[in-house]
C-alpha cells in the first residue's frame, strides 16, 4: 500500500468516529505529496473558494487579480454593474494580463496589446490584418463561474458545481440578521505563509488555543465556556458560535444596530467554508482569510477586514478606528503565523504523533470528515 493511500485509510477511520474519541489527522497529511496533488484535483479545482467582497470593487471598471488552485482570474464590475470573472489569460499568446487591483476603462495586454472591454470582449487589436479568418467579435476572455453570496464573491473552475446559495442555505439563516453584504471593506492584503493551508484552516476554526496563544489579544475577552457549536454537519461549512465580554475593543454592537436583540449585540459567528474560506462575523465588524496552496509548504492568503456601516457612521475618527482595529487584528494574524509555521515544522519531524481532540476543536473533526468524503469518494 502506498504512503498516500495509506494516510486516506486513516483520515477515513478517524471521520467515522465520534468527537469524544477523535484524533487530530496524522502528521503525513500535511506533508504527502499524494495527498497535496489530490487536493488540487478534487478540491481546489472544483469547490466554490472565495475571491473576496463585492464592496471592494464598487464601480464600473473596478477590479483585482486572484489565482484557483494554478488558474490565475480577474474579477471586475462590468458594463453593467455585475460583478463576473475571467481567465487572466490573455487569448492571443496566453499572457497574464493583470496583476493586483485598480480601476479600468479597457483590459490591455502588456505583451501585444491586445484589447478587451470589462465585460471581457476582444475590441482591439494591431497587425492582425493578414491573418486569414480573423474576426475579434468571436473572441473573448474565457468566463470564470461567479456568485455572489451575502457580499462575498466565490469563483469556481466546475461548470457543474451546485449553486452557492444552495450549498450555504443553511448559513444564510444563521448569519442573516447581521445583515454582512452591507459591511464595508477597509482593509484587503495578499500574504505567504510557509506552513500547509490544513494547519492554518485547522487553526482558525478552534478557540482551544485563543486564551493561550492569543492571551495577549481576542484571547482575553474569549470565555471559551460559552462556545456552541452547530447541531449537525452541514456538507460545505461548519461553524461556532462564541461571546464577546463587554469591555473587548471590538466585537459587540454599537448602539446603532438595531439589527441584533438580546445576546446576539455579543455573539460571533464564525464559519468555516469548505475549503478555505473562514471569517469572524461579529456584530461591529468581520474579518476574514481565503487561502490556496502553494505547494505543500506554502498558503497564500487572503486577509481582509470590513465595518458594519453604522460603526464606521457614528466613528468621530474614522481613520483612527479602522487603524486601531486592522493593528489589532494583525497582531492576532501574526500569533497565529507564529503557530502555524512552528506546526508545520513540527508535523515534519521524524516522532510526530497525533492526540486526541478537544470539544473545542469540534470543527477539526468536522475538517476531517469533510476532507474524507472529498479525498476517498
Amino acid at each position: 500500500m502506498s504512503t498516500t493511500s495509506h494516510l486516506l485509510d486513516q483520515i477515513g477511520a478517524l471521520a467515522s468516529r465520534p468527537l469524544e474519541t477523535a484524533e487530530a489527522m496524522p502528521p503525513g497529511v500535511y506533508h504527502d505529496p499524494g495527498i497535496a496533488a489530490l487536493e488540487q484535483e478534487r478540491i481546489f479545482r472544483r469547490d466554490w473558494q472565495c475571491a473576496g467582497r463585492a464592496e471592494s470593487i464598487p464601480n464600473k471598471g473596478d477590479w483585482f487579480s486572484w489565482q484557483i488552485a494554478d488558474q490565475p482570474v480577474l474579477v471586475v464590475r462590468d458594463s453593467k454593474g455585475a460583478v463576473r470573472a475571467h481567465a487572466n489569460v490573455c487569448r492571443h499568446r496566453m499572457t497574464r494580463l493583470m496583476e493586483g487591483q485598480g480601476n479600468c476603462r479597457r483590459i490591455v495586454c502588456p505583451y501585444h496589446a491586445w484589447t478587451y472591454d470589462i465585460d471581457g470582449r476582444l475590441v482591439a487589436t494591431k497587425h492582425m490584418e493578414r491573418s486569414q479568418g480573423f474576426d475579434a467579435s468571436g473572441i473573448a476572455l474565457v468566463p470564470v463561474r461567479c456568485e455572489v453570496w451575502h457580499g462575498w464573491i466565490y469563483l469556481t473552475l466546475d461548470p457543474d458545481a451546485r449553486p452557492v446559495a444552495d450549498l450555504l442555505a443553511p448559513l444564510g439563516e444563521i448569519v442573516a440578521d447581521y445583515h454582512m453584504e452591507d459591511y464595508v471593506e477597509v482593509l484587503r492584503q495578499d500574504h505567504l505563509w510557509d506552513t500547509n493551508w490544513k494547519l492554518l484552516t485547522e487553526n482558525f476554526m478552534e478557540g482551544y488555543h485563543l486564551p493561550v496563544t492569543h492571551r495577549k489579544t481576542v484571547g482575553a475577552y474569549f470565555p471559551a465556556e460559552e462556545t456552541e457549536f452547530g447541531p449537525q454537519q452541514h456538507e460545505a461549512f461548519t461553524y461556532q458560535l462564541f461571546q464577546k465580554t463587554t469591555d473587548a475593543p471590538i466585537g459587540t454592537a454599537h448602539a446603532d444596530n438595531t439589527r441584533l436583540k438580546g445576546r446576539w449585540r455579543t455573539t460571533s459567528v464564525m464559519p468555516t467554508v469548505f475549503p478555505s474560506h473562514m471569517y469572524v462575523l461579529a456584530p461591529d465588524h468581520l474579518w476574514y482569510l481565503s487561502l490556496q496552496p502553494r505547494g505543500i509548504g506554502q498558503v497564500a492568503i487572503r486577509y481582509g477586514v470590513a465595518f458594519a456601516p453604522e460603526r464606521l457612521a457614528a466613528a468621530n475618527d474614522r481613520e483612527r478606528l479602522i487603524k486601531d482595529a486592522t493593528d489589532f487584528l494583525w497582531d492576532v494574524n501574526l500569533e497565529d503565523r507564529g503557530v502555524v509555521e512552528s506546526l508545520f515544522a513540527g508535523t515534519a519531524s521524524p516522532l510526530a504523533q497525533a492526540g486526541p481532540l478537544s470539544w473545542l476543536e469540534k470543527e477539526n473533526h468536522d475538517f476531517t470528515a469533510w476532507l474524507a468524503r472529498r479525498l476517498t469518494a
